[in-house]
């Protein structure tokens, strides 16, 4: 109620960049649908830098439309790791869709983990695969923990939905332009509401282009009641130093 007359902030003057980690991006360049170029990928990587990120992860696109290999996406990720000499601890995974690609790769053991033994997974925002609970369960029945990429963003589930997935012990990463409203009204209500349940266990950029998330990061959008929610999951995984 009220909610205009609610004191806002943004992302850089809120402070919660600093010392923190992007566990979602497409900086990984000439892969998919984000970044184009290892000049474009350092420019983003500069500017998180500046304004405090120390890990970033870069997860591209992994699904039938977007066949990435493991093979060549680690071999991309060092040509970038090489080259890079700024601050930020790069790290590689993968975003994967639920998919059956997903499924092979998985059977395969095949897959880029977000750190030890977790996977970011993905579905389609408007329909859930026709396996979704059983893809879930299988992941996990073979030791590894999913994390569902910007659950907010996905208009078929319902609070009973995320509650199922928070029982399992799935992960949740919030996208950080979500709460700015990037993606709509009906997107930043669900990420409020899943962030007030403390259903979220860390954040991510998404970013594909950097005028887009840098755009963001400048508005005063973000109530400042949310600022001490969202520091903890602002932060690097312990394993990550």
């Amino acid at each position: 109620m009220f909610s205009f007359l609610q004191r806002r902030t943004t992302y850089l003057e809120s402070g919660l960049m600093e010392g923190g980690a992007d566990h979602h991006s497409h900086v990984l360049y000439g892969v998919d649908d984000g970044v184009r170029t290892q000049k474009e990928a350092f420019t983003i990587l500069d500017w998180e830098a500046k304004h405090g990120i120390t890990h970033l992860w870069c997860t591209p696109h992994i699904m039938e439309d977007v066949p990435n290999t493991t093979e060549k996406l680690k071999s991309r990720f060092q040509e970038l790791e090489s080259a890079y000499n700024g601050p930020i601890k790069l790290h590689l995974a993968a975003e994967y869709m639920l998919d059956n690609l997903y499924t092979e790769r998985l059977e395969a053991g095949d897959l880029l983990l977000h750190g030890p033994g977790r996977v970011l997974v993905e579905t389609s925002t408007l329909a859930p695969p026709l396996h979704l609970w059983e893809q879930l369960e299988r992941t996990m029945s073979l030791g590894y923990r999913p994390i569902i990429a910007h659950p907010e963003r996905y208009r078929y589930m319902n609070p009973e939905d995320y509650a199922r997935l928070k029982t399992m012990g799935v992960l949740m990463q919030l996208n950080l332009t979500s709460l700015s409203g990037y993606y709509g009204k009906d997107v930043l209500v669900r990420a409020e509401w899943l962030l007030k349940r403390g259903y979220y266990s860390l954040t991510g950029s998404d970013c594909h282009r950097l005028a887009a998330f840098r755009k963001q990061c400048h508005q005063k959008s973000i109530p400042h009641k949310y600022i001490e929610r969202l520091r903890p999951i602002m932060r690097p995984y312990l394993d990550e130093d």
